[in-house]
């Protein structure tokens, strides 16, 4: 329904809003469907030809109504490389920065008939702001090798960081939150079940080619006889992560399901994303998984709580000690056990002899000059062949130290509202959706410096997600005690 606003301009009731971004889903959802369909039957080309037909329909949705954009962003982030794989030569994260960029011409559209810039103010505002205009001066580093390395790094950092912004704009309502919670529990089951197939039933034909192409996979991901999984994901480290942080989210949200069957649900998909985990051999990821469980005990100690964790820590100490011939739980062990392995070894060494380097450029080496833009755009140079394998490190490399202390104070910053907000939030719903990303948003900065947590899809999205749910919960729960105590004046 369409209504004057008196200014001479038009606008959407909200409700007329909420009703057509539901009806794009389900559109969406169709439209996938049929896409899929398509190209099972006749080959990729229907595919790509729907596609094409939905891209003036899909640009103008995205900017108009931007919690349907949000949901696009979402699925692509999550579903990218499943669709690479596929056989569809397109470029698809170009096309994932497009919709970014839509989303952000969309945010300064609804500026005119939604005027708020509240979004930029805060603590966690300020750093982010910090943290992207770091990033942007760095294509002035007078010691980078190359602007091109810059340029390609520059989008998964600052432009992905951006996104903060336009989701605390958007993500006004508890209904949309559930909408987001439900939807991360139901990619991340797709992404288990996909790899309990590999696991049981075999990698399929395409997967397995890949697999043979280059000796370099094997040596990466077949370890001790056994293939290790990574999904409908880019990496087995990617692939563990978003395993770990899912059941964190089960996990914050268990804290406020009241229906004994939703406890049942979110304790059974918990248990399945750890078990499906453990076959991606990713050493980083099962030490999250105490770190996280930890920080929930501390957060809500009590009783109960406590006597449950000393059981869970000895079952969990047991684990790791139980003598064992599987090489999946061998894997597991060895993880709490560094100082045997040669890998974690060699990365201490790694970061023992780049420390002069860090400690003489306060600004870094430049951003991309590490990694595969490195070697691309600056293949002679000293950081492009050095492997930096954490995320704090490769900060401190390209950024310097004055880089890792933003960085740091970022997250620091992102973690001390989390827990205050967590506290201060008397609605038992919000209060367990701030508690569970929390929790994700800990567990990736411990799960950061043994591996690259924050840089690749769909982490790199979720991320912003959950940093931006931490303060729209506590926003809408002051606004609901706000309603409550005008109210209560009333009465009065």
């Amino acid at each position: 329904m369409l209504t004057h606003d008196g200014k001479s301009k038009f606008r959407l009731w909200p409700e007329a809003t909420r009703t057509y971004e539901r009806t794009g889903i389900l559109i969406l959802i169709a439209a996938s469907i049929l896409i899929g369909i398509s190209s099972a039957v006749w080959g990729i080309y229907p595919g790509v030809l729907v596609i094409g037909l939905w891209v003036i329909p899909g640009v103008y949705s995205i900017v108009a109504y931007p919690r349907f954009g949000i949901t696009v962003l979402l699925l692509m982030a999550y579903m990218l490389f499943m669709i690479i794989r596929l056989g569809i030569n397109f470029p698809w994260g170009t096309t994932l920065d497009g919709i970014q960029l839509l989303l952000i011409l969309g945010f300064f559209a609804h500026q005119k008939t939604a005027p708020d810039w509240s979004v930029f103010r805060g603590p966690i505002a300020t750093w982010v702001g910090i943290w992207v205009i770091y990033n942007l001066l760095q294509f002035g580093n007078p010691t980078a090798e190359s602007r091109m390395s810059w340029l390609y790094t520059v989008r998964t950092t600052a432009s992905v960081t951006l996104m903060y912004y336009i989701f605390m704009y958007h993500i006004r309502t508890v209904s949309f939150i559930r909408f987001l919670v439900k939807m991360w529990l139901v990619l991340a089951f797709i992404g288990a079940a996909y790899a309990f197939k590999q696991e049981y039933f075999g990698f399929s034909a395409a997967e397995q080619a890949w697999l043979n192409s280059d000796p370099l996979i094997a040596d990466l991901l077949f370890i001790n006889g056994h293939w290790r999984k990574y999904s409908i994901f880019s990496d087995p480290v990617s692939f563990s992560y978003n395993m770990v942080v899912s059941s964190l989210l089960c996990l914050g949200v268990l804290k406020a399901a009241r229906q004994s069957w939703k406890k049942i649900v979110l304790l059974c998909l918990m248990g399945f994303y750890l078990f499906t985990m453990l076959f991606s051999g990713t050493r980083g990821a099962y030490v999250l998984i105490p770190a996280g469980f930890a920080l929930f005990a501390i957060l809500n100690l009590n009783r109960t709580i406590l006597i449950l964790s000393i059981i869970g820590a000895v079952f969990f100490i047991g684990l790791i000690f139980v003598p064992t011939s599987n090489t999946t739980l061998y894997r597991f062990q060895s993880a709490f056990k560094p100082s045997n392995d040669d890998s974690f070894n060699l990365r201490s060494y790694n970061q023992k002899r780049i420390q002069p380097f860090i400690q003489s450029h306060p600004f870094g080496g430049g951003l991309g000059a590490t990694g595969v833009w490195g070697q691309r755009f600056a293949p002679h140079s000293f950081l492009a062949n050095f492997p930096p394998d954490s995320g704090y490190v490769r900060v401190a490399v390209e950024l310097g130290w004055v880089g890792l202390f933003i960085f740091c104070m970022l997250m620091y910053t992102i973690l001390k509202t989390g827990i205050n907000n967590y506290y201060n939030i008397k609605n038992p719903e919000l209060k367990a959706y701030c508690l569970a990303m929390t929790l994700i948003v800990y567990a990736l900065n411990v799960g950061n410096y043994p591996q690259e947590a924050l840089v690749q899809f769909p982490t790199s999205i979720f991320f912003y997600v959950a940093v931006a749910l931490i303060n729209c919960t506590y926003l809408l729960d002051q606004k609901e005690q706000e309603a409550v105590g005008q109210g209560l004046s009333k009465t009065v």
